[in-house]
């Protein structure tokens, strides 16, 4: 039996009740619009009825005949005044409008999604900070968490940013192996990809998490306020220091705290070695130390990767030699411990005479090794001394004599530094992404904040001797020549090297994959295969440059 169609009443009424509830709704969103003011001002009103009947009711009766007399005078008055009623009207008017506003509501708690996070993370800490020999555990399933979580904070995408709790006295805070798996589960459970800093309060059985902002990567290289003997490895945390230095970011000066690393005779670190992977900044590190150095002291440098990096450096006032090779790399630490030899000697001798130590012992000599092991492989395969052994005699007597030694190697290679560089580069630097073995194997010690994966290059930790583990960010210090270098980074470099020695300036260096023509062969040999004990005040000896292979 075919069925019969609906009536066309039937059929089109609900297309017209929709269009005419749209209409309404449209209607009554377009007048609430315009009497929007007299809406506020007649909730104003009623609210300042109702403010007036309670205190009318909290007034004692025997206060009421002066209080209506006294109401009764100043209508009067206002009545009497010209102009007076207007003006109380529209007195009342605003104080309508005021108190009928619409207000925004005031967080005073976590909403349901804050709550569940905060009470997940207190039953996931159950395990760790519950025993069952306590009568009335703090952390127990399904019990109380806003009595052991006091303090919190979240960001705008609902993650915990700040938390203060409170655990039992008998944890274990004073194991580092139980406070590591708590920092552990708090960074799983609020959120990876961010650096947390916990501070522990043995005392008071407190611990506070919070999330440290990221360093700023936008302080380029430039004359910091030190005096001779600081350098500044780079800037950390506001309070983690208790100096800070004027800088300038972009085109404003503030104040930054520096990590400021004191090398010298009075000094309890007087070298220092930087580890870090590819492409961390540790050759960025020892560009910044080089043009520090060399506003009061000589800077030898030694580059093991042979990229160039250093060659804004090459022929500048105050840069003894800028070596690649390794036979230059040999010959010039050769120099090197000759010189702090022949500085020891002369200021003993003048100490023994009662006279002060020559002024060519006083003028510190820094000597910055960019990746040795590489030098150490081809010497081994060559036959020839490590360079290494070479810094054997600037590494342990380098404070006496001025001499300051900075040795910047990978992680993939830190196996191969010899036991006096790792026993006498006592202030550390840790750039690059890493784990907590890769810092504590480097610094010591575990830092105090979880390291990111995904960091920007000359991010990282410095710990000076025995001291604190602070969180680091080197001054952006690129090669001037690359062409990759920003335009503002590329002059900020290029004002702080000092003039050629010949006065003349050099046109930048073309770096080609063509391989170089050989060099004729010298008649006389500069470099003899004995090496010869450099006397006092003798240069660094001159030496041939290493052969290079012939094409074809």
């Amino acid at each position: 039996m075919a069925r019969r169609p609906l009536p066309r009443i039937l059929s089109s009424g609900s297309a017209q009740i929709a269009r005419s509830r749209q209409i309404a709704r449209t209607a009554a969103d377009s007048a609430t619009d315009v009497l929007h003011p007299l809406i506020a001002i007649s909730r104003g009103l009623r609210q300042l009825a109702a403010t007036a009947r309670h205190k009318w009711a909290a007034t004692p009766k025997e206060r009421r005949g002066p209080t209506l007399f006294l109401i009764a005078a100043c209508v009067l008055v206002v009545a009497v005044i010209p102009y007076g009623p207007m003006v109380a009207l529209i007195t009342v008017m605003a104080a309508a409008a005021w108190k009928g506003r619409v207000r925004t509501p005031v967080k005073t708690g976590p909403d349901e999604a804050e709550t569940g996070r905060l009470r997940a993370l207190y039953e996931a800490l159950v395990p760790y900070f519950s025993v069952t020999e306590d009568p009335a555990p703090l952390f127990a399933h399904g019990g109380e968490w806003d009595k052991a979580f006091s303090d919190y904070e979240f960001d705008d995408n609902g993650r915990l940013t700040r938390l203060r709790m409170t655990y039992p006295a008998y944890f274990t805070d004073g194991e580092a192996e139980s406070r590591a798996r708590i920092e552990q589960l708090l960074h799983a459970k609020s959120g990876r990809g961010r650096e947390y800093l916990f501070t522990w309060d043995e005392e008071g059985n407190q611990l506070v998490m919070s999330v440290l902002p990221a360093l700023p990567t936008s302080i380029a290289a430039q004359r910091f306020v030190t005096v001779p003997g600081e350098t500044v490895l780079g800037f950390t945390d506001d309070g983690a220091v208790q100096r800070t230095v004027p800088v300038t970011q972009g085109e404003e000066t503030r104040d930054a705290p520096p990590v400021v690393w004191r090398s010298g005779p009075r000094s309890t670190e007087p070298h220092l070695l930087a580890v870090g992977g590819p492409g961390s900044g540790t050759t960025t590190l020892l560009r910044s130390i080089a043009l520090q150095a060399l506003q009061h002291g000589d800077v030898l440098i030694v580059e093991g990767s042979g990229t160039g990096e250093y060659a804004c450096l090459t022929g500048r006032t105050g840069v003894l030699a800028v070596e690649c090779g390794l036979g230059g790399a040999l010959a010039s630490l050769e120099w090197a411990a000759h010189e702090t030899e022949r500085r020891l000697i002369a200021a003993n001798r003048a100490r023994q005479a009662g006279h002060p130590a020559p002024d060519d012992t006083k003028r510190p000599l820094w000597i910055l090794l960019d990746r040795p092991s590489i030098f150490g492989h081809l010497a081994a395969a060559d036959g020839r001394t490590d360079p290494q052994q070479l810094l054997q005699v600037p590494l342990r007597h380098g404070k006496a004599a001025q001499v300051t030694v900075v040795v910047a190697e990978q992680f993939d290679s830190v196996d191969s530094l010899t036991e006096t560089v790792r026993t006498h580069t006592r202030a550390r630097v840790v750039l690059g992404p890493a784990t907590f073995e890769q810092v504590e194997s480097a610094l010591g010690t575990k830092p105090h904040t979880t390291p990111t994966p995904d960091v920007p290059p000359g991010r990282g930790y410095a710990r000076l001797g025995t001291g604190p583990v602070l969180r680091l960010q080197v001054p952006a210090t690129p090669d001037p020549y690359d062409d990759a270098t920003s335009e503002a980074h590329r002059q900020a470099v290029l004002e702080l090297l000092p003039e050629h020695q010949d006065g003349a300036e050099p046109t930048e260096p073309v770096r080609s994959p063509d391989p170089v023509p050989a060099l004729p062969p010298d008649p006389v040999p500069t470099r003899s295969a004995d090496p010869v004990p450099a006397r006092s005040g003798d240069p660094m000896p001159a030496r041939s440059p290493d052969p290079v292979p012939a094409e074809g």
